[in-house]
């Protein structure tokens, strides 16, 4: 007798279907495993043999066969114990083969018998979501999975304790109670808010534009000037996920296995890897193509301090990430594709030594420091990067005054605002400004007779890039849209001119 059991490979962001087979024959009793499994599979056999044995159950002294079909598709991870047990113990005649048939089975077995949590079980609900089957998956990620099948036609889940629980709901013995719907939760990262942040009005409107319109940052400054808090501050403005967002983020959490079974995020993910990180570790890939900080901050933030400290080549890495919204890790055996829709922050000193316009503390090697350090930036990278900003140092005499009196919240009332306007007028096309582009872009941000002008001489005399040009429209866009105005005009054009990129010092 063959027993199967439905289960999952993942690809990406894609949950490709497997089948779990387990035949139970006479011959030289043993367990062979075959399917293409990497190391963590085959060490199935030897989770699974433990756990039956602490439920006070053998393996059969006959020859065991596992296959996990297709053949020809790479299986990887320990999500594979509890498909692989529930198939053996249908061949056992343990369970009934025929109710195993109605689920996706997907779950970590540890010796004494327990189900654990693995990575990707919101990829799985979806999968059986769209084949019409159950789900059967650890306890403590059952209530994420009811979270989406509650919108997904209100699929069965069952969550798995342990493996003698599930063992007696499936025998009809005791039945297991049904988990609740992870619930929406507003709460989470916010930093600190903008109130408490003395002077900088510049960088402060700067921020604002970046949040209304999904525009990428750059913060240049000496050490102490408040560059991290601004950018710690961006959370607080920018507006939360729509459900169908949130879902989006969750998927890459629940791939990478950081997600919160017990709540699905609203607030927009706030990633700031260290300058160490390793190319794989910012956009993705390893031998298991796991997906990257760039695509942890899917929808959100994704803060670079220290930028000249980072690689060069893992900063050029992001070139087509920031373009395109996408990352591509290709491998021998497949190509797999994350999103990486962010918005870039990223601060910097204007040298190494940081004290390149101080004149008391004045670097001794500048303007060669500052032409070296900032040259480890290349132009594309910088040419993707709406904003530019100068931060200064703040004075003593700024640090005691009072604080402004327009705080975090009051900003994010009027992100929110231009917000609407954006989802109004792009629809489906786009979700804000820094995603539109061709067509709907010159329909959007078409500029009256004098800003045409003006944006037409600029980017003759400050030689703006094809793309430099268009995200200039878009930084324009943000700016009327703040202001409530249907058409960009000359002032929005100016002021958006004034934060891109000055040429490096030589």
């Amino acid at each position: 007798m063959v027993a199967h059991v439905a289960t999952v490979a993942y690809l990406g962001l894609e949950a490709k279907p497997v089948d779990a087979q387990v035949q139970v024959a006479p011959g030289q009793t043993g367990v062979t495993l075959v399917g293409l499994p990497d190391k963590a599979v085959r060490e199935s056999r030897d989770r699974v043999a433990a756990a039956f044995a602490a439920i006070g159950l053998s393996l059969p002294p006959k020859r065991v066969t596992i296959n996990l079909a297709p053949a020809d598709l790479a299986k990887e991870g320990s999500h594979y114990d509890l498909p692989i047990a529930l198939a053996l113990l249908g061949a056992m005649g343990v369970v009934d083969a025929e109710t195993l048939g109605s689920y996706v089975v997907v779950g970590e077995l540890g010796l004494d018998g327990r189900v654990a949590p693995s990575p990707g079980v919101l990829l799985a609900a979806m999968h059986a979501a769209g084949r019409g089957l159950g789900l059967i998956c650890p306890a403590a990620q059952a209530s994420e999975a009811a979270w989406l099948a509650s919108g997904s036609g209100g699929i069965e889940v069952i969550g798995a304790p342990d493996l003698l629980a599930l063992i007696h709901h499936l025998q009809g013995v005791r039945a297991l109670p049904a988990p609740e719907a992870a619930a929406l939760s507003e709460s989470g990262f916010r930093g600190p808010d903008l109130a408490e942040v003395k002077g900088q009005e510049i960088p402060k409107r700067a921020l604002e534009i970046a949040a209304a319109g999904g525009h990428n940052l750059l913060m240049s400054g000496p050490p102490g000037a408040g560059k991290s808090m601004l950018a710690a501050c961006l959370p607080g403005i920018l507006p939360p996920l729509s459900t169908a967002e949130a879902l989006e983020v969750a998927m890459i959490a629940s791939m990478a296995g950081t997600l919160d079974g017990t709540r699905i995020a609203r607030h927009r993910p706030f990633r700031a890897p260290h300058h160490s990180a390793s190319m794989p570790a910012l956009v993705g890939g390893g031998a298991k193509a796991k997906p990257g900080e760039v695509s942890l901050a899917h929808l959100g933030v994704l803060f670079l301090d220290e930028l000249p400290e980072f690689a060069a080549g893992v900063l050029d890495s992001l070139r087509q990430p920031l373009e395109r919204g996408e990352v591509v890790v290709a491998r021998a055996a497949a190509h797999v594709t994350y999103p990486a829709r962010v918005q870039l922050i990223a601060a910097m000193n204007p040298c190494r030594c940081g004290h390149l316009s101080d004149a008391a503390l004045a670097c001794a090697r500048a303007p060669r420091c500052a032409g070296e350090y900032q040259a480890k930036l290349s132009g594309p990278l910088l040419d993707r990067i709406d904003l530019h900003i100068e931060v200064q140092a703040v004075s003593a005499a700024d640090l005691s005054l009072p604080p402004p009196a327009e705080d975090s919240a009051m900003v994010a009332a009027r992100v929110a605002a231009a917000r609407a306007l954006q989802r109004a007028r792009y629809g489906d096309a786009a979700r804000c400004n820094a995603e539109a582009d061709g067509k709907l872009l010159e329909e959007a941000a078409a500029p009256d007779d004098a800003g045409r002008r003006l944006l037409t001489q600029a980017a003759e005399a400050m030689k703006l890039s094809a793309r430099g040009y268009h995200r200039t429209l878009r930084v324009a866009r943000t700016l009327a849209d703040l202001q409530g105005a249907e058409t960009v005009g000359r002032a929005h054009i100016a002021e958006a001119l004034s934060f891109r990129r000055q040429r490096p010092v030589n």
